[in-house]
């Protein structure tokens, strides 16, 4: 089994390349999925409360933009939220590698995850790859999804300089292009994790 983080930057494409592995046969984890889970568990919810007070709830439920107008603003803040998170979904991807059926073919789990290198999380990786455009591309796609430009920078601006994921990285995918080119990196990559699997899996 080969353990692959996926990370770029916010509006790069980390989604449409997580999709390109499943396509070919990895398993792949969205840890975003796992914090919406989180915030339905009681034990989280209180922990939040305490760190936000009651104004990020709505109706007992999380008021997620709140929550994101706070941290966007506050540094600290957003440190304190990913302690409460990060721990707990490690545990859940732990938990989901572990239940991976073996069946004798090579496993290539794909783990999709922002904040990799902002919290030094690369050594849970056998390799990590990033996905990048140019910074002005991903602000349009974020304009394309409803935020304002300043509401896009402003989430840009709260990750690692792109330039530094991609020296940083094993692997890099340029997702500036088509879907088809896009998929031709993505390809050629996890073609590369297949023989390192069968390799190591052969030693």
């Amino acid at each position: 089994m080969i353990k692959v983080g996926l990370t770029g930057n916010i509006g790069m494409g980390k989604s449409t390349v997580a999709e390109l592995f499943r396509q070919l046969g990895a398993f792949v984890i969205d840890t975003d999925k796992i914090v919406q889970t989180l915030f339905e568990e009681p034990e989280v919810l209180e922990e939040i409360r305490r760190l936000f007070g009651e104004e990020v709830f709505v109706d007992g439920r999380i008021n997620k933009e709140k929550i994101a107008n706070i941290v966007f603003e506050n540094p600290q803040m957003r440190i304190y939220l990913e302690n409460i998170l990060h721990p707990r979904v490690f545990e859940k991807v732990d938990k989901m590698v572990d239940s991976i059926p073996h069946r004798g073919e090579p496993i290539i789990v794909v783990i999709e995850a922002p904040l990799i290198f902002e919290r030094g999380y690369q050594n849970r990786f056998d390799y990590v790859i990033t996905v990048f455009t140019l910074e002005e591309t991903a602000l349009q796609r974020l304009e394309n999804k409803g935020f304002s430009r300043q509401e896009a920078e402003k989430r840009l601006k709260c990750q690692f300089p792109i330039e530094m994921k991609k020296l940083k990285s094993d692997y890099i995918i340029d997702n500036s292009g088509s879907i088809l080119e896009t998929a031709q990196q993505v390809e050629a990559i996890f073609q590369k994790l297949i023989a390192m699997e069968r390799k190591y899996a052969g030693n």
